[in-house]
This record gives C-alpha cells, sequence and structure tokens, in this order.
C-alpha cells in the first residue's frame, strides 16, 4: 500500500491550491488521514486530520483558510488551501492510519510529499 501525493506548486500569495492523496493497494480498513508540512529548516508539523467519520482538526495557522475533506470510497484524502501566504510555503506529506488485511495490526503510511511555494 502506498500514499501518493499531488497537487502541489508554485502559486502568489492570495491565491489557492487543491492537494490530493490517494491511497492504492488492497486496505482493510482506512482510518485517521491528514496532511503535514515542513518548510526548509524547521520541524514537520501537523496541518489538518480528518476521522473515517469526517471529524476534522486543524493547526491554528491555517483554520478558516485550509479545509481537510476525504473521499471514502476513493481512499482519498483533499487539502483545499485558500488564502495562501508566503509563510505557507513547504513540503506537504499526507499520512493515513489503515490496517492492510484482516487480523493485520494498524499502522502508519507516510506519502512522499508534494512542494507548495507561495511567492510572488
Amino acid at each position: 500500500v502506498q500514499l501518493q501525493a499531488s497537487g502541489g506548486g508554485l502559486v502568489q500569495p492570495g491565491g489557492s491550491l487543491r492537494l490530493s492523496c490517494a491511497t492504492s493497494g488492497t486496505i482493510f480498513s482506512l482510518g485517521d488521514m491528514g496532511w503535514y508540512r515542513q518548510a526548509p529548516g524547521k520541524q514537520r508539523e501537523l496541518v489538518a486530520t480528518i476521522t473515517s467519520g469526517g471529524t476534522t482538526d486543524s493547526a491554528e495557522s491555517v483554520e478558516g483558510r485550509f479545509t481537510i475533506s476525504r473521499d471514502n470510497a476513493k481512499n482519498t484524502v483533499y487539502l483545499q488551501m485558500n488564502s495562501l501566504k508566503p509563510e505557507d510555503t513547504a513540503v506537504y506529506y499526507c499520512s493515513a492510519r489503515l490496517v492492510e488485511f484482516w487480523g493485520g495490526t494498524w499502522r502508519r503510511l507516510w506519502g512522499q510529499g508534494t512542494l507548495v511555494t507561495v511567492s510572488s
């Protein structure tokens, strides 16, 4: 099972981007999914999470600007980013907790990261 993130790119301040993260492979159960980011010289930080039931949580720095959602039928999580600021520039990573097969254990997977650059 792998996570494949996409949707990053260069955008001007105030612009929008939508990130997607799809799972590939057979999954028995998919739990919490989320987005994290790591800016140059900084530690990875939580951006937003969403439970299998749709309950969301987000960092204070992105509240009101970023929206996390998921499509359980497609095992995909999205991050809609609006009103982007230069300080949002980072590599964005998706993450998911899942069980691959019946009787298996929960484990966390990470996507490969997608670069978001906010600059004029």
